[in-house]
């Protein structure tokens, strides 16, 4: 299971697709955030933990049905936290008092008949995203760009994952190593740099960015397949390699505006 975050409101909802069970699992914290309308993540935890153990002592199921899951969180590593399906934050939105909770239904009650029509017609997915972007102000380009490094990402998520590396934490050390190399920054400080906290890196960088981003993972992956690179130490000298090759054509790239 990969997340796959959602939009509400300008809200990054993190969430994950459990395609044995055909099943979406959201984060509860994410939820209780644009319910509460707390400021901050932290702000939210500490509510969902106080009314989470109040529905506890009530004997409440919804507790008893939400499960735990690596979601990524601001640090670009990923932690175990509470999620739920739609069905059970539908009866979780009750115990809340927002104005957000109408609308909140409404979305989760969307979400699932949004993928039944994805996996009938894939397609559809594509075309839903690019209208997200479109409504964001993007331009065509910038979408497309996006589409494509999205694409190029998961081929080289699909190279770790039958090459032994585990999803989650080593998918995040890799992905660090590689922008590390490119961008001379790791994820976490080019996140602080563009002011963002949970929200998704790839979804608030340049066109430029995107780029060198698509270039960094594809030559990763291409040189991961040519030395057959297994496990941990092998995939991460390709990383730092292919990193390493996208680094100097955002140089060239940057020499071109200096003359």
């Amino acid at each position: 299971m990969q997340p796959q975050p959602a939009i509400f409101e300008e809200h990054e909802i993190r969430r994950v697709y459990d395609e044995s069970t055909e099943t979406w699992w959201f984060s509860v914290i994410d939820i209780v955030q644009v319910l509460t309308q707390q400021p901050d993540y932290q702000s939210a935890r500490n509510y969902w933990k106080v009314l989470k153990n109040r529905l506890s002592k009530e004997g409440s199921q919804s507790v008893t049905k939400c499960n735990r899951l690596k979601l990524p969180a601001a640090d670009g590593k990923s932690y175990l936290t509470d999620v739920a399906t739609a069905e059970t934050l539908l009866r979780l939105v009750q115990s809340i008092p927002s104005p957000k909770a109408e609308p909140i239904k409404l979305w989760l009650a969307k979400v699932g008949y949004e993928r039944m029509q994805e996996m009938a017609d894939p397609a559809r997915s594509l075309d839903r995203a690019r209208e997200t972007w479109q409504k964001h102000g993007r331009s065509e380009k910038w979408i497309q760009q996006h589409m494509t490094g999205q694409e190029t990402r998961n081929k080289l998520t699909d190279y770790w994952k039958d090459h032994d590396i585990k999803e989650g934490e080593e998918y995040a050390i890799l992905t660090n190593i590689i922008h590390q190399e490119w961008a001379d920054v790791d994820v976490k400080a080019h996140k602080t740099m563009k002011g963002l906290k949970s929200q998704n890196l790839r979804d608030h960088m340049s066109e430029a960015e995107l780029i060198f981003t698509a270039l960094a993972e594809l030559s990763t992956r291409q040189i991961a397949e040519s030395m057959e690179a297994t496990g941990m130490n092998e995939n991460e000298d390709a990383a730092k390699t292919g990193g390493g090759i996208a680094k100097k054509a955002r140089q060239l790239e940057e020499r071109k505006f200096l003359v």
